[in-house]
């Protein structure tokens, strides 16, 4: 492991020895800058807030633009900023909570280049690429490494297979581009986490969600809006691993748990009778259950109560505002 992180700062100096000058000099690549903003009223407004920033990247001749989900979820004005400073609007094309992309067509023709779609179950560790921003990090393309391959979960009900893990840290991550050494576009920015390098170890980085997600299901998203495949059930629970459990840190307000009495404080032990102790179990348990819309059984521990809860779950995106109702 020492000789890991060894090799991966030597890595890390190599890459900023390079001159400043060359990568101010750089053209800019096909990304711009993405502002949203979101009602009040939105159930994501009191985690995400209502006003969002970050980027995008044109994939195509007519303006479609790829960038991380939550930066267009229930959002009812999104303008795009082009390189020029000039500002244009978009509409939301689609949104997929499983993959974290969501997809935007600009109102009116750009005239920035497409993007080409790399391989991302190319990129391993140790391997160079580079980030590209929108907004105030425009035309800066940023020098990383890849940190690791390796699934993440997020407390937010939400597992990603084989993420790509970058370092440094860059500062605007959401919606940035990940290319590599063609130039071809390899994962989209999603979070910036403290243990890039592997879990345990303090290397501050970001995660980008691999770009061959998007592959599969772009047709259904580009037609529909969303995945064709069954919704996965979803509880409302925001959870973390502690030595004895998944302590329940946030419940969503009228979500299927809070409906089904959990609260914050809950120690999440087991699903549907097997015991679990982490969140990529927590979540597979949950899945296994069935398609969204199934009873999900839950013990967890209340202080020094045992409880059993049934939760019949959702489809998250009928959960959220995602029509014009709000």
């Amino acid at each position: 492991m020492a000789l890991k992180l060894a090799r991966s700062l030597a890595v890390l100096i190599a890459l900023f020895a390079a001159p400043l000058v060359q990568a101010q000099t750089a053209p800019p690549g096909p990304v711009l800058g993405v502002s949203t903003k979101v009602p009040e009223a939105a159930r994501s407004a009191k985690t995400l807030g209502t006003e969002r920033s970050g980027s995008g990247v044109v994939i195509d001749g007519d303006g479609l633009v790829v960038t991380v989900g939550y930066l267009i979820m229930e959002a009812r004005e999104v303008t795009l900023d082009l390189p020029d400073g000039k500002s244009i609007p978009a509409s939301i094309v689609a949104y997929d909570y499983d993959s974290g992309f969501g997809l935007l067509r600009a109102a009116v023709p750009m005239k920035l280049k497409a993007a080409r779609l790399g391989d991302s179950d190319a990129v391993s560790a140790d391997q160079q690429l580079r980030i590209l921003a929108g907004g105030q990090y425009d035309g800066f393309p940023f020098p990383v490494f890849v940190a690791d391959r390796r699934d993440f979960a997020g407390y937010w009900e939400y597992l990603l297979e084989q993420a790509i893990f970058t370092a440094p840290p860059f500062p605007g991550w959401g919606g940035a581009a990940l290319l590599d050494k063609d130039e071809k576009l390899v994962g989209i920015g999603s979070l910036l986490v403290k243990d890039a390098m592997a879990r345990g170890q303090e290397m501050p980085g970001n995660m980008f969600i691999p770009i061959n997600r998007i592959k599969p299901i772009l047709a259904d998203m580009l037609a529909s809006g969303k995945v064709s495949a069954p919704a996965k059930p979803w509880l409302g629970l925001y959870t973390q691993e502690a030595p004895s459990g998944l302590l329940v840190t946030y419940v969503a307000p009228d979500g299927p748990a809070a409906k089904a009495g959990i609260r914050p404080g809950d120690l999440v032990t087991g699903v549907g009778g097997v015991e679990v102790d982490d969140l990529v179990s927590f979540y597979r348990g949950i899945w296994k259950a069935g398609d969204a819309g199934v009873t999900v059984e839950l013990e967890l521990r209340r202080g020094t109560e045992e409880k059993k809860i049934s939760v019949p779950s959702v489809d998250r995106t009928r959960f959220l505002k995602l029509d014009n109702s709000l």
